[in-house]
């Protein structure tokens, strides 16, 4: 790293207790996986392997082993959760998850038919052996455009209570549903209550896969804001941001 005499906001180094960056893997090829762990890894807090793929990818032990030789954090997407516990599985997911080392879990709701007190329940059953991602927010975006303030708020904090460690709010890998609108912006009367329901900032990790909303989230909260869903090509990019090296968040006056 070029070392200079800008005044750049401070950054804790990893292992980050905030400024998370949650990258999600959709599947990349493990040689790329592994090229881009071993250039952008310094800057990875967490790996998600998106919704089913760690059960298709014939050398995820080859990604993990990555991962585990750079110390970072990973789990299995919310959706392989939510497709276990449809055909009461959970034992058989917990299985999974210890087969392939993780340490963190997620548990959601946002596909199949799971209230938000029996997602809740799950969270509290998974943290006795996992640290628990819970993630609020619906995929479908009818679903997700009938969910109000009061329901976000109360999900987060019955999630938080359950013993998440974390609580991601849903935007999907394309940033157009849960919390944000089908053309990508962020609903900002969600994000402004749950704010004000004193929630600590710094237990959310905001799902956000595209420039427009890693820029809304750092001007908001500011560059140790916890954000995810960012792809790995998109890892440096998302540092910049945080750091107002690019002109979407260059400090006024500068």
């Amino acid at each position: 790293m070029i070392m200079t005499r800008l005044d750049l906001p401070f950054r804790e180094s990893a292992p980050r207790t905030r400024g998370l960056t949650m990258v999600v893997d959709p599947g990349l090829s493990t040689g790329r996986f592994e090229d881009a762990i071993e250039s952008v890894g310094d800057l990875v807090d967490l790996v998600k392997f998106g919704w089913g793929t760690a059960l298709v990818t014939r050398d995820i032990k080859r990604k993990i082993d990555a991962l585990k030789e750079h110390r970072i954090g990973f789990y299995l997407g919310g959706t392989l959760f939510e497709r276990f516990a449809q055909e009461d599985l959970v034992d058989d997911f917990r299985a999974v998850c210890r087969t392939v080392g993780a340490s963190y879990v997620e548990v959601s709701n946002g596909t199949i038919a799971m209230d938000d007190a029996e997602k809740s329940r799950w969270v509290a059953r998974l943290s006795d052996e996992f640290t628990v991602i819970s993630e609020v927010g619906a995929k479908n975006q009818e679903r997700a455009a009938a969910q109000t303030a009061e329901q976000w708020v109360s999900a987060i904090h019955s999630d938080l209570a359950a013993g998440a460690h974390l609580v991601t709010t849903e935007a999907r890998e394309s940033g157009r549903s849960g919390l944000c609108t089908a053309d990508g912006k962020p609903r900002e009367d969600i994000v402004d209550q749950v704010l004000a329901s004193g929630v600590d900032p710094d237990k959310l990790l905001f799902e956000a896969p595209t420039k427009d909303l890693q820029t809304y989230f750092v001007k908001l909260l500011g560059p140790a804001v916890n954000m995810g869903n960012v792809a790995m090509d998109d890892v440096i990019a998302c540092e910049t941001l945080r750091l107002g090296l690019r002109s979407d968040t260059l400090p006024a006056g500068a």
